[in-house]
């Protein structure tokens, strides 16, 4: 008989029964109750959380863009619900307890194997891309095509030209970055590895990624540090978060706490709650621990001046599917095709919340931004980067996410692929760690600094409107 009661970091329940929508609800309204009482009033009253959430997860940047202040209350509001919410539970037999019993748990403290690479580290940044290696000349002019392209900030391709013309940077001397879900296909530890870097790894305990975690490290110039217990290699940050602690905590050097997990469903919120929880254990103990996050382009962003003008031009512009948009807006009653922003309204809302990802995704996604904009404010180093849309396993097993990836080159997106992602994304963690990023007002603009966005902040259309039209596209062009 199946396990009724998870264990380790788990969802609170309501009337016995664990519910993500009732967390949700609870949360966003308690984020937004300050500052936009209405909206969380709205929020308390969804019946439909799987659907209603992508109005509320909008308020939540919407309500914020007034003042620095109000962002931050949001973000502080929604990170205490979230620890005061979430709950612990020992066995499956065991009552649910307040999220710090996940620092009890017994067990003798994890040793560390330390793997040392056999190979000579780069020193100079290479980015893979369609076949090629991109470095020096050739690198630059594909940085100039993507901001062309609307597909990357100008200020992304300004700093990835900075680490560039910094290689002695690659390496991170005096640093160790603690890799959480070190297996991830998103995350640094490969790039890291490749140019000699000190690599913390946390993955679960599943001999696998293990093997070739270990095999990438002999390869590579870098040397990696994993947790073990006994013969077996790994740590369950649901389940061990006190001992995982204790282990990081011991570990020498400048600390970088890089949060790369991801679960589906449920479980998503749970494992990024562990971290955030882990995150906060951290912080009191060990003051120089700096904070790196990758963002997801597919959730709402604030975003610059022109960025609203070059999508306001695209739309004027049009053509290809911009020659049938009008039969196709009254064919749809508008919901095809719509502009991505009001021309002349600043900041623009890129709204690219995407259905089929679901309200946990959002939450665990939207817990890691507010954290990263509250440490930022309380001083501590923050690398927070907008990442683009890639081909990953965990995406593109959606039937519906492949074909719609398949057909976004129509609308103007670039989908990347793993490699590419991972080390434009290394290099940005490796730039804010060294220089200074620019002083924003807005905790927003920090957001939008840098950002890899594929395209979807610039391009003409809203997300959401396209989403259907990219499927079908994606799915002839498969058939074809």
């Amino acid at each position: 008989m199946p396990n009724v009661n998870p264990t380790g970091v788990v969802i609170p329940s309501v009337e016995g029964r664990a519910s993500t929508s009732a967390l949700g609800r609870a949360v966003v309204a308690d984020a937004l109750r300050a500052v936009d009482p209405v909206g969380a009033r709205g929020a308390e009253a969804s019946t439909d959380w799987r659907r209603d959430y992508l109005v509320h997860f909008r308020r939540l940047v919407e309500a914020g863009l007034p003042s620095r202040a109000a962002a931050l209350t949001i973000a502080q509001d929604g990170l205490a619900s979230l620890h005061e919410r979430m709950r612990y539970r020992r066995n499956a037999e065991g009552d649910e307890e307040p999220l710090e019993a996940a620092f009890n748990a017994a067990g003798e403290p994890l040793a560390t194997v330390t793997v040392e690479g056999r190979g000579a580290a780069e020193r100079e940044l290479v980015v893979p891309y369609k076949g090629r290696n991109l470095r020096g000349e050739e690198l630059d002019r594909q940085l100039k095509r993507w901001v062309a392209a609307g597909t990357i900030e100008r200020s992304c391709a300004d700093t990835i030209r900075t680490v560039a013309a910094h290689p002695e940077w690659l390496a991170l001397p005096g640093r160790r970055v603690v890799v959480l879900g070190a297996g991830a296909e998103m995350g640094p530890l490969r790039a890291l590895l490749r140019w000699g870097a000190d690599v913390v790894a946390v993955d679960l305990p599943r001999p696998a990624i293990w093997q070739r975690l270990t095999e990438q490290a002999e390869r590579y110039a870098g040397r990696l540090h994993i947790p073990t217990a006994g013969d077996q290699r790994g740590a369950d940050l649901l389940h061990d978060l006190g001992r995982v602690a204790d282990w990081i905590e011991g570990q020498e050097g400048r600390l970088v706490l890089g949060n790369y997990v991801y679960a589906d469903g449920a479980l998503n919120v749970r494992v990024a709650m562990a971290v955030d929880a882990l995150t906060v254990r951290l912080r009191e103990r060990r003051p120089d621990l700096g904070l790196a996050f990758l963002a997801t382009p597919t959730d709402v962003f604030a975003v610059p001046d022109d960025a609203v003008d070059e999508a306001t031009r695209r739309y004027r512009e049009a053509t290809g599917i911009g020659r049938v948009r009008r039969p196709l807006r009254l064919l749809s009653a508008g919901r095809l095709l719509t502009r991505n922003y009001p021309p002349g309204l600043y900041p623009g809302i890129n709204d690219s919340l995407v259905p089929q990802q679901g309200p946990n995704y959002a939450l665990a996604k939207r817990l890691q931004r507010w954290r990263a904009a509250e440490a930022r404010a309380a001083g501590m180093p923050v690398s927070l980067a907008v990442a683009p849309a890639t081909r990953t396993r965990s995406v593109v097993k959606n039937r519906l996410l492949a074909a719609a990836f398949a057909g976004a080159h129509r609308f103007g997106i670039e989908i990347f692929e793993p490699a590419t992602s991972n080390t434009l994304m290394a290099a940005l963690l490796v730039h804010d760690l060294h220089a200074e990023r620019p002083a924003h007002e807005h905790p927003w603009q920090d957001e939008a600094f840098a950002a890899a966005h594929g395209g979807l902040w610039r391009q003409p259309y809203s997300a959401r409107s396209a989403l259907g039209i990219a499927v079908l596209m994606g799915i002839g062009g498969a058939r074809g």
